[in-house]
């Protein structure tokens, strides 16, 4: 792969090629080190970290659907100290960039999980999946009140000193309202999409198809609809933009970069082949070659004319 063809820059952080391993679908990077070149990776992005550990949702969690997948793991975790007692020290012999995923019920439960990995070395930054319900304000969700994430944004900056990311959740009306949001309460780029909100059901047993009924919904069936909200977030935003969603080849990620983003996660694809992140970024190489282009050239490139 060629680096001067591939490199980009994402808040600051140099990165080989704009193709990341996305979070809850690569472990904590360092079960996959065996199958993959960790170090040819853009990056990868761990498993979600709370305060303390969690079992998850009970089995079945995954199921395969026509065009991808829906899960509903439940955010299973060691806890970010076990994490960082346990996995971190293996991860710093890599030269790849390394995301923290944090998530927790409250704004308290985030900043919590980001102290605790600020005193540690290794990470190039985080990632905050705000996808979760926030159980002291009713239920509500922060990544779908413009408010509420803004808050969270705010709470984490104060303790934050690395870089920080805000995935966002597509189901929303507008995403645009919330990426702004994140940008002004000081997000350093915005992460989308993460999964829909789906449902399988067995028609036989009249029962859902996972034992937490709802799931997320992820693969090449979600490709188009997360193209369309990375390209209206990059319009409503000057931060980064880090584009997901049904990317299984190199053209795939090509896409999110002409529709604006800076980089891209590889994450159900992973799940059917461990080298999918790395394979896509030798094939977005191939595809750049063929253009005679560098990624810096065709992000946000999208022409939107009379008749698209």
């Amino acid at each position: 792969m060629s680096s001067e063809r591939l490199a980009v820059t994402l808040c600051g952080i140099p990165l080989r090629n704009p193709v990341l391993a996305a979070s809850g679908t690569f472990g904590y990077g360092v079960e996959f080190a065996e199958l993959v070149e960790l170090d040819a990776l853009g990056g990868l992005v761990v498993k979600g970290l709370s305060r303390e550990p969690m079992a998850g949702n009970p089995p079945p969690r995954l199921w395969e659907t026509a065009a991808g997948m829906i899960n509903s793991v439940g955010l299973q975790n060691i806890g970010v100290r076990a994490f960082v007692r346990e996995k971190l020290p293996a991860l710093r012999r890599f030269r790849t960039a390394v995301f923290a995923n944090v998530f927790g019920y409250t704004v308290e439960d985030y900043t919590e999980v980001v102290r605790v990995l600020e005193d540690a070395e290794g990470l190039a930054g985080y990632e905050l999946n705000v996808s979760c319900p926030n159980t002291q304000k009713g239920g509500m969700y922060f990544s779908s009140e413009a408010g509420l994430l803004a808050e969270l944004v705010s709470a984490v900056r104060r303790v934050a000193r690395r870089p920080l990311l805000v995935k966002l959740s597509p189901n929303v009306a507008r995403i645009e309202p919330l990426a702004r949001a994140a940008e002004e309460a000081g997000a350093d780029a915005v992460s989308l999409v993460n999964t829909f909100l789906a449902l399988a059901i067995d028609a036989r047993t009249r029962r859902p198809r996972l034992g937490a009924g709802l799931g997320g919904l992820s693969g090449p069936a979600i490709k188009p609809i997360a193209l369309r909200m990375v390209w209206e977030a990059a319009q409503a935003v000057r931060i980064p933009v880090v584009g997901m969603g049904g990317i299984a080849k190199g053209e795939d990620a090509a896409e999110f970069l002409i529709a604006g983003a800076t980089a891209v996660q590889v994450g159900t694809a992973s799940f059917w082949d461990p080298r999918a992140p790395l394979r896509i970024a030798r094939e977005l190489d191939r595809f750049l070659a063929g253009q005679g282009v560098t990624v810096r050239d065709i992000i946000g490139t999208l022409q939107m004319g009379a008749g698209a």
